[in-house]
């Protein structure tokens, strides 16, 4: 359902879905029931500034009833950000696609304490785009390959590819170069196969018995000395990733399941207390490429990241 509100400093408007029923007289007395204990006066205002409305754009005021609306939008107040120290370049922008190198500790889309600072934000008002989409997700913690669509007029044709998995992923990551401790010897190429489940109110993502849902090949591309910093004698891995798949967190657990845990990840395979992000130590899984068949101009296009990872001697 499209917003009647356009996106105002990047950021869309907030839908409210209004219960059938409840001991709610009014639009009002229901926000009032939400959100009152938090700022009361603001959501009067909004209601008599005309600033909340239903469909079609139609403002609601104070005595708007509950039944007279299923959906209504509004602004939120957005709290103040600080700005993340880590930057977002342009790679390829055309008239209908962009793509981006998106750096660590971004998030791809507004969500928690991340509005403005997330890359769709940012790149909405760097570009005066408002109707940028992103076609994917990395995860805050993933950098690489970010592409969005610039164009509602032919957005449908870039989302069937990936809704039929017609675009082709590489990512890259560094990891011990040996299994830890209890887990078998691994043969490259490899191939990880399973079933994944993420729920919204578990941090992680769980493998479960049933019919295999996620895909990884994996390849070792070579061995180096870890050095000093992380504790010399140490050996790891530099890995190529192909996920068939996209699953939450696949990658991180595919990898985890060999005992190769991505080198500074906080969750898999063992979840650590939540600190302070550590820019020194980003989680080094890189999405290093995107290829597939554009399906305005007909022809096989591929987009690799810029970046590398800082583990990588």
């Amino acid at each position: 359902m499209q917003s009647p509100l356009p996106v105002r400093d990047g950021v869309n408007a907030t839908r409210l879905r209004l219960p059938d029923e409840g001991p709610w007289d009014t639009a009002m007395d229901y926000m009032m029931h939400r959100w009152g204990h938090i700022d009361p006066q603001g959501i009067e205002d909004r209601f008599d500034a005309g600033e909340i409305v239903g469909e079609g754009g139609l403002p609601l005021h104070r005595g708007t009833r509950l039944e007279d609306h299923t959906f209504i939008w509004y602004y939120r107040t957005l709290p103040p950000e600080t700005r993340l120290p880590v930057e977002l370049n342009i790679l390829h922008q055309d008239e209908h696609i962009l793509v981006v190198d998106k750096p660590h500790f971004l998030p791809t889309t507004p969500g928690g304490t991340y509005i403005q600072e997330s890359a769709l934000v940012r790149l909405r008002n760097q570009l005066d785009l408002p109707d940028l989409i992103p076609m994917h997700r990395l995860d805050r913690m993933t950098a690489g390959i970010l592409l969005l669509s610039t164009n509602p007029q032919t957005r449908g044709k870039y989302q069937v590819l990936f809704e039929k998995r017609q675009v082709q992923k590489e990512y890259e990551c560094v990891s011990a170069a040996e299994p830890a401790a209890g887990h078998p010897a691994v043969e490259f190429p490899v191939v990880v196969r399973n079933r994944m489940t993420k729920s919204r109110s578990y941090l992680l993502a769980e493998v479960v018995d049933g019919e295999p849902n996620a895909e990884t090949r994996i390849d070792l591309l070579r061995t180096f000395d870890g050095g000093t910093r992380l504790g010399g004698a140490r050996r790891l891995g530099h890995y190529r990733l192909e996920p068939h798949s996209g699953k939450t967190h696949q990658l991180r657990v595919h990898m985890a399941s060999l005992g190769l845990g991505i080198l500074h990840d906080p969750f898999y395979p063992e979840l650590l207390d939540k600190a302070p992000d550590d820019y020194a130590r980003p989680l080094q899984l890189l999405a290093r490429g995107i290829r597939f068949v554009d399906p305005i101009t007909k022809k096989p296009v591929e987009y690799r990241s810029r970046l590398q990872l800082g583990e990588v001697r």
